[in-house]
């Protein structure tokens, strides 16, 4: 598979104190979006259904989680003709109360999003004082009292030689598609994942453009609650529920942070890197972990890297960070040191690790340049096998690794 280039930093080309003292950014696969989110157009209905039916809107649509394309490199987008007959006229078209007024649960609504406005295109649509492209996503998969909408479209969108790109991760995503593609796929997977309020169990309804979802307390279902009753006439008033109070009253869409670090010895000469028991042989990366509650990013990155290795660390700096849509992560990367004398590995701690050991920067230099691939795949021409297997470059392990390898520690790299 042909890895694509990563995403440009913003404003890589320019000059500030901030870039001269810390050095450029770094930007990471799956960030780098063209999309202006306008998040505060999201509860504005007038926008919405006129970006909705907008020429030069485009649709992403995705059936189970898997997105639309022509082939693996390439998405395939859809205009608003094409899913009419899934979403209906226009969604948008009542406001956002009045919505909610009219909930019912047993009624499947399209899972609608709206991604941003892309402002390179100056054609594109005109609201206030804001111009470009707008950008939505459509779960488009067969199910409940949409099923009879959805398989014809799917039919019609095979007939057209499209296809649902199948596998977990997608990385072979040019970089600005592939940033699309993980806000979509993010936000698809919260809502399909929260169709029952966390507080009292009830069936919830998707609200702002997608981005949160409400308990709504009425439902024109003859059974409060009901999935699956009949339609009533009126509206049944729904159990009391505590979101319905005071200001908390919606569900976001929820973002784990996660730290991945570059740990080098205290004599800056060597690495630490690990591998799981269900990786291919001779296949390592660095470590990485879940932050917890009350937990610094910096706290994290020495409780993950002494849990899993045994090893202790001193100073700890953020490197980079990367969206990671699978289900809804942000790698927060870090380059670590160890103290004098805490470079003992011990595995005893938490078996998550099969090997971890300290790899020579000419190691560490040589599989970056001929030894890394996507999970399984074949390294480049010119590995030789039994050599060191590391992350491709869409991995943010790959660009930590890079860091700590070609002088990140040295005078001619800063952070």
């Amino acid at each position: 598979m042909t890895i694509p280039d990563l995403p440009e930093p913003a404003f890589s080309n320019l000059e500030s104190m901030l870039s001269r003292k810390f050095g450029k950014e770094i930007a990471n696969y799956f960030s780098g979006s063209p999309l202006n989110r306008v998040s505060f157009l999201r509860t504005d209905h007038s926008f919405l259904s006129a970006a909705l039916k907008h020429s030069t809107t485009s649709f992403l649509v995705f059936n189970n989680l898997n997105p639309l394309a022509k082939d693996p490199s390439n998405l395939e987008y859809l205009s608003y003709a094409d899913v009419r007959p899934l979403i209906g006229e226009d969604p948008y078209s009542k406001s956002e109360e009045q919505l909610v007024s009219e909930y019912n649960s047993t009624v499947t609504v399209p899972q609608l999003l709206f991604l941003g406005l892309d402002e390179r295109n100056k054609q594109g649509l005109t609201f206030n004082i804001y111009t470009g492209s707008p950008f939505f996503a459509v779960d488009v998969t067969p199910k409940g009292t949409i099923q009879s909408q959805a398989e014809p479209l799917l039919q019609s969108l095979q007939s057209r030689g499209l296809r649902f790109l199948e596998g977990r991760i997608q990385a072979a995503l040019p970089a600005q598609d592939a940033a699309i593609y993980a806000q979509a796929r993010a936000l698809l997977d919260w809502n399909a994942r929260n169709p029952f309020c966390a507080q009292c169990g009830q069936p919830t309804m998707s609200i702002n453009g997608g981005m949160k979802r409400t308990c709504p307390p009425k439902d024109m279902a003859s059974l409060a609650g009901s999935v699956g009753g009949t339609v009533g006439a009126t509206p049944t008033e729904r159990p009391d529920c505590a979101t319905r109070k005071g200001i908390s009253n919606v569900c976001f869409p929820r973002t784990d942070p996660t730290v991945i670090m570059a740990v080098v010895s205290f004599d800056g000469k060597k690495v630490l890197i690990g591998r799981q028991k269900r990786w291919p042989p001779h296949w390592y990366s660095t470590l990485a972990g879940f932050v917890e509650p009350a937990e610094s990013v910096e706290e994290a990155v020495r409780r993950e890297v002494w849990e899993e290795s045994g090893v202790k660390l001193g100073r700890v700096v953020i490197h980079s960070t990367q969206p990671w849509p699978y289900p809804a992560n942000l790698m927060i990367g870090a380059v670590a040191q160890c103290i004098p004398g805490g470079e003992e590995i011990i595995l005893k701690h938490d078996p998550e690790l099969e090997d971890a050991r300290w790899a020579e920067m000419e190691e560490i230099r040589e599989a970056l340049r001929v030894g890394t691939s996507g999970l399984g795949e074949p390294a480049q021409e010119g590995y030789r096998e039994g050599n060191l297997r590391l992350p491709a470059g869409t991995a943010i392990a790959n660009q930590l690794l890079a860091a700590v390898a070609n002088g990140f520690n040295g005078e001619g790299s800063k952070i």
